[in-house]
């Protein structure tokens, strides 16, 4: 079982950068050699990219605007949409994840194990760094998240001690 875990976000725009903040610790927290983690940060063609190394399965973190109280997480499963027309799948520098996932499922690279974990954001559209004390105290609840999947698809992932 090969896992992809990818934190998308802008770090310069506070809370947007959630799913950049918890790659790091995930990486930092020595992942099993069937879990790559990485950072693509806000460039969709980037996630795009690390799937065409196939994976089994794919952890897309971010932070997703749900409707709910700021720092509330979710495991969701995404809904892919078919691509309209060709502009749908162009200019992926700036992409959301959704479009990158689309842009993956034409090319045949996303797999059907593709789960996000999202959290409300308090602030995503100030500027600055640094997440929100909301959001900062939401990192680790997430990171948690992240493992029990990987653990559940087959990883074996231990708890950081």
């Amino acid at each position: 079982m090969r896992v992809l875990v990818a934190g998308v976000g802008n770090v310069l725009r506070r809370d947007d950068g959630f799913g950049v903040y918890v790659a790091q610790l995930l990486a930092e927290q020595r992942p099993p050699p069937e879990v790559r983690v990485v950072d693509v940060g806000i460039g969709g063609i980037r996630l795009v990219h690390e799937l065409l190394d196939r994976v089994d399965a794919l952890v897309v973190i971010d932070a997703v605007d749900l409707g709910r109280p700021a720092g509330t997480i979710l495991v969701v499963r995404p809904d892919v949409r078919e691509p309209a027309g060709r502009d749908d799948l162009a200019d992926m520098h700036y992409a959301t994840p959704e479009r990158a996932f689309m842009l993956a499922r034409a090319l045949g690279v996303l797999p059907d194990a593709t789960w996000i974990v999202g959290c409300q954001p308090e602030d995503a559209d100030g500027l600055g760094d640094g997440l929100t004390a909301t959001l900062a105290h939401a990192v680790e609840p997430a990171a948690a998240e992240v493992r029990r999947l990987a653990t559940e698809l087959g990883a074996r992932w231990e708890a950081p001690q």
